[in-house]
């Protein structure tokens, strides 16, 4: 139960015109704030965002992993990689991973746009992979966050009203979760388009 405790906040929502993905921006070793403007809601490729929770040096080697296999696999297939066959990918990683003599700690969210429109996937740190149909949190901030999220979200909004969830979700678990803060970080996918919105650093309380 240990190696599920990642000590960050990431988010993401379900709009009618699209995504929004959002993380706090802090890293911590144990106590010790190790950084405070670590990105976690990273651009995979043109169509690809994910978000991360966990091991630091996991996220950062999943992430290289993850985007030069993305980059082969697109050309080899000469068009856009879908958002279900990226999750699967990252579904796969962790598998693997998870089942090793060391495992990788990384908790995933990954979001894009294709074809079919614009979706999410929450990817576990053993590989279970879920559609996500309206809300999703990862991390230890992510109980004060679906406090937020269960009383504000509603079916069909707009990526802007999400993007005012996401700050709020994300200031709630900076509030009272000492593994996250240091700012926010608010990405927007809608077809066609990946888009950060909101990159704010804070030094003391973020309301």
């Amino acid at each position: 139960m240990d190696t599920m405790k990642t000590g960050t906040t990431t988010l993401g929502l379900i709009c009618k015109d699209g995504i929004v993905l959002a993380s706090d921006n802090r890293i911590t070793a144990g106590s010790f704030i190790a950084g405070k403007d670590f990105e976690k809601v990273i651009p995979i490729n043109n169509n690809i965002v994910v978000t991360v929770a966990g091991s630091v040096s996991d996220a950062q080697m999943f992430v290289k992993l993850f985007r030069a296999e993305l980059k082969l696999k697109g050309m080899k297939a000469d068009r856009l990689i879908s958002v279900k066959e990226a999750a699967n990918f990252a579904a796969r990683i962790g598998y693997e991973n998870a089942r090793s003599y060391f495992p990788s700690i990384a908790h995933l969210l990954v979001g894009g746009f294709d074809n079919t429109g614009t979706k999410i996937y929450e990817v576990d740190i053993d590989g279970a992979i879920l559609e996500v149909k309206d809300y999703v949190s990862t991390g230890s901030g992510s109980t004060m966050v679906y406090g937020i999220l269960e009383s504000s979200y509603k079916e069909s909004i707009t990526t802007k009203e999400g993007e005012d969830i996401a700050i709020k979700s994300i200031s709630a678990a900076m509030q009272r979760d000492s593994a996250s803060g240091g700012g926010v970080s608010v990405v927007v996918v809608t077809k066609g388009s990946i888009k950060k919105t909101v990159q704010k650093k804070v030094s003391g309380n973020f309301v």
